[in-house]
């Protein structure tokens, strides 16, 4: 639970200081790597608590891997770890929540297929795991068991690892991306892959990227919405399967919100707070019911509460404004976290919690913090 903390600083005034977020971490599905923390190796069909205590305020699920941060500014690593993706210097993988090095100023962490990038609160960016294509950004190839820094600036805001590409935002809104650009997925209008980091275009106004396993989607502070890559199945939701290798714009409104981009799909929410799919729809993992792709955004469920969502590979995650999760797609590995391994076609309430603040997913695991 949250408390107050105060600070005097002189006789007539006090400052307060908010106390960083503190939450109970959960975690169901796809397991046999170790990637749900629980101590095992095997799946759970319904959201199990990890490493108890609420002291959890970011999470990040990779296919394999899982990152976490917690309130203190430590950073832990759990799952496969073959590639150093955990950062704790070995390839010896770990079931349990391990804590990566002795850091307490980490802020924002995302894991990709093998690779995970970080940011401390002075904005230097580091990355460690698999480098084979320079998703780490540090103009080599190597990979890395322990985190290293990126560059020397400390611009750094907002970072999205994918399956074999990176991409992130400045603080100052330029949009940059490296590693992997089959397809064009990097957004340079090339199909070269780079090993550090390369501006996309001029423009100064991104708010926020996710990397996807080929493809990738923007949002501006304008709120239009933005996508590249490979576009089979309508990925990219520009109403056609022509694949781009620069940012193109996804029709023409300007109430995006966020957007997430997942491996054959994307998912993203509107500043009304409705809910909008694309792409791949086999495995019902659009939400509609239906097993047939779209090329352009349909709307899922006629509410207009939802907060954020996340397009996993087979399935999605969603959360409410009420502090609900959902969740449809493929749920054989009880990726649903309704307690089955039944893929659901629309929307399906986890449990009946209603303090959810945040949700992660990639592969067939999710997590979820809990106040």
């Amino acid at each position: 639970m949250l408390s107050n903390v105060t600070l005097q600083v002189s006789r007539s005034y006090t400052v307060y200081i908010p106390p960083p977020p503190s939450y109970d971490l959960y975690s169901w599905g796809y397991g046999v790597d170790g990637q749900t923390g629980n101590g095992f190796f095997f799946d759970n069909s319904s959201p199990i608590q990890i490493a108890a205590g609420s002291n959890w305020s970011v999470i990040s699920y990779s296919v394999q891997s899982s990152i976490g941060i917690k309130s203190d500014g430590t950073l832990w690593g759990w799952g496969r770890n073959l590639e150093g993706q955990l950062g704790l210097g070995d390839t010896i993988e770990r079931t349990l929540p391990t804590q990566i090095g002795s850091g307490t100023t980490w802020v924002s962490a995302s894991s990709g297929g093998a690779h995970t990038v970080a940011l401390k609160s002075d904005g230097s960016l580091w990355a460690w795991g698999r480098n084979n294509w320079g998703q780490l950004g540090d103009g080599t190839t190597v990979g890395k068991s322990s985190p290293v820094q990126i560059g020397l600036l400390r611009d750094w805001k907002q970072i999205s690892a994918g399956t074999l590409h990176t991409s992130a935002t400045k603080t100052g809104g330029t949009l940059w991306s490296w590693g992997n650009n089959g397809s064009g997925r990097l957004g340079d209008n090339t199909i070269s892959s780079k090993s550090s980091p390369v501006q996309i275009g001029l423009l100064t106004d991104w708010k926020q990227v996710s990397a996807g396993d080929a493809h990738t989607a923007a949002v501006r502070t304008n709120g239009t919405l933005w996508s590249w890559g490979l576009n089979s199945f309508g990925r990219l939701g520009h109403g056609n399967t022509t694949t781009r290798s620069s940012p193109v714009q996804v029709g023409l409104l300007t109430n995006w919100s966020s957007v997430s981009a997942g491996f054959t799909h994307t998912a993203a929410v509107k500043t009304d707070a409705t809910l909008w799919t694309w792409g791949d729809g086999r495995v019902f993992r659009l939400g509609n019911g239906l097993l047939s792709d779209r090329s352009s955004p349909i709307q899922i469920s006629v509410t207009a509460d939802w907060s954020k969502v996340v397009a996993m590979r087979e399935s999605t995650i969603a959360l409410k404004t009420n502090g609900t999760i959902w969740t449809w797609g493929y749920g054989v590995y009880g990726t649903m976290g309704d307690g089955t391994t039944v893929s659901k076609s629309v929307p399906n309430q986890v449990g009946s919690l209603t303090s959810w603040v945040d949700i992660t997913g990639t592969g067939w695991t999710a997590g979820a913090i809990e106040l």
